[in-house]
């Protein structure tokens, strides 16, 4: 049976930075019948961290691209990301912009979020991973 999940940025650094949470994402990558997404926002922010951080980033693109469906964000997906923030922002007052993009690329393409974020705690659509 096909699973399919996006990946969001925490599950990202956790996987680049081979900790034990990262670990559970690489089993999920190796499961051959899962499907694995990643939100364009989601590539920027970790893209954006890996320079901060002073890593490499061509090596965290190309990781990114090659093991996973990068999502574009159009018109129709910012509008549901919008929509999303402004319903959990009721009561997530810090829940961010591009953790509703990523709510909403899973809703589209019917995924489960893997992370490790906080900010998920709660949403059925999200499955934590942490390094205990």
């Amino acid at each position: 049976m096909t699973k399919r999940y996006i990946i969001d940025a925490h599950a990202w650094i956790e996987y680049l930075t081979a900790t034990d949470a990262g670990k559970k994402v690489k089993t999920i990558f190796e499961e051959s019948n899962n499907e694995i997404y990643t939100c364009a926002v989601t590539l920027a922010e970790v893209i954006s961290k890996t320079a901060r951080e002073g890593h490499d980033v061509e090596t965290a693109f190309d990781i990114l691209v090659s093991n996973s469906e990068i999502i574009s964000v159009d018109d129709q997906l910012s509008k549901k990301a919008g929509l999303t923030h402004a319903e959990i922002q009721k009561t997530k007052k810090d829940f961010g912009l591009a953790d509703a993009y990523v709510l909403a690329t899973a809703r589209s393409t019917k995924s489960k979020i893997l992370t490790g974020d906080p900010h998920f705690r709660g949403i059925k659509d999200a499955f934590l991973i942490t390094s205990r």
